[in-house]
């Protein structure tokens, strides 16, 4: 594997033998049922400090532990948040010291992103076979069920197929004027290849990602706590931040590092408003080695002032564009159905969080129309 996903398949189990260990897997692994009982919230009040300690894993500092650990503590946190009638304001000492310690030992904040929620939250159900969306399955859930696992396992999937895309893109932004344009050509036809394949598997979402259900049973227990009108306030962490509010960004799509990669490689451009800063804000959600990648081929990528000066190079980049711009556009049609049109819907039960705002705490059709136009614009003319 290359790309953004672990270079080893995640771990579902920890390495180190310890009770706190067995007890942070037991709850994770429990979390449908306890949140279909309106139990979680009594059942992490209920633990004593050592219940859910990681100082064991802290010690050993083995990198798939504490993967595993950062991801199974984001589930508990959140359905303790977003688990009850109403959303709950602060979070126990017994959960809460555990969370910021590994989240600080994983350079990200203490919410739920992308990066647990997606690239270290899966197994091969077949470990002989390949990644795909007929391989995959998930360590944690909330409710769990076919809509939920679907909807995490595409994004899986999308990860696994673009890794070709960063990979060319990569040897692509090393290239200098000096390279033939058969080395541009070459690179530019695997990321057109690569996108494709990504955009085939996206398209596939709404095969067992039901709207109705991924609105009000999957959405409400991503959502971070920052531009949350449900969470005003913010929240608390118990004994950690001098007990003062905290405000992060939830867990979405934006905290990928496909996109801002491959638009530093191939040099699209985001205009400076607010939309760009909350862009730039993603990143510190990602894995500090990913945001890293991201800066390095954003400062070293000429490709596309070399690209401007081959009638053929132009060609493959506007291809490359297209698949680009067709990802987002797919994005954007997929917002609308899932979100906005849900919101629309009555219902007696669950509720799908903030339509103003995305999980990340966006507006996000604004965001996302924005995107995919810039992408479109930045096509080179012949």
């Amino acid at each position: 594997m290359q790309g953004f996903l672990p270079q080893k398949v995640p771990s579902k189990s920890y390495s180190v033998q310890s009770e706190s260990c067995d007890r942070i897997q037991e709850i994770a692994s429990n979390l449908p049922k306890l949140l279909l009982t309106g139990k979680v919230q009594s059942a992490i009040n209920k633990l004593s400090p050592k219940d859910l300690s990681i100082d064991d894993l802290l010690i050993n500092q083995a990198s798939q532990d504490l993967k595993l650990a950062m991801s199974h503590l984001s589930f508990i946190a959140h359905a303790y948040i977003w688990g009850d009638n109403k959303p709950n304001e602060s979070i126990p000492s017994v959960l809460a010291n555990p969370w910021v310690k590994v989240a600080k030992n994983q350079g990200r904040p203490p919410i739920l992103s992308y990066a647990s929620y997606c690239l270290d939250n899966w197994f091969l159900i077949d470990p002989d076979e390949p990644i795909s969306l007929e391989n995959v399955g998930l360590i944690n859930n909330f409710l769990g069920g076919v809509d939920e696992d679907w909807f995490v396992t595409i994004h899986v999937c999308i990860e696994n197929a673009a890794s070709k895309a960063v990979d060319a893109a990569t040897k692509l932004s090393f290239l200098k004027e000096s390279d033939s344009i058969e080395s541009y050509s070459v690179h530019l036809k695997e990321i057109i290849a690569s996108l494709r394949e990504v955009n085939k598997i996206f398209s596939r979402m709404p095969e067992k990602c039901d709207p109705y259900v991924y609105y009000h049973r999957v959405r409400p227990f991503i959502f971070g706590t920052k531009d949350n009108p449900d969470l005003k306030k913010g929240l608390i962490y118990e004994n950690q931040f001098d007990n003062k509010p905290q405000f992060y960004r939830g867990e979405t799509g934006a905290q990928s590092s496909i996109m801002p990669f491959l638009d530093g490689a191939l040099g699209i451009y985001h205009t400076q408003d607010h939309l760009r800063h909350y862009l730039n804000e993603m990143r510190d959600y990602m894995p500090p080695e990913h945001k890293l990648m991201i800066e390095k081929v954003e400062a070293r990528s000429n490709a596309k002032e070399f690209i401007h000066k081959s009638k053929k190079l132009k060609n493959e980049y506007n291809k490359c564009l297209e698949e680009i711009r067709q990802f987002r556009a797919m994005h954007l049609e997929f917002a609308a159905t899932y979100i906005h049109k849900q919101s629309q819907i009555k219902n007696p039960f669950g509720r799908g969080g903030s339509t103003i705002t995305g999980t990340g705490g966006t507006p996000f059709m604004k965001y996302l129309k924005k995107h995919r136009d810039e992408t479109q614009k930045q096509k080179i003319k012949n």
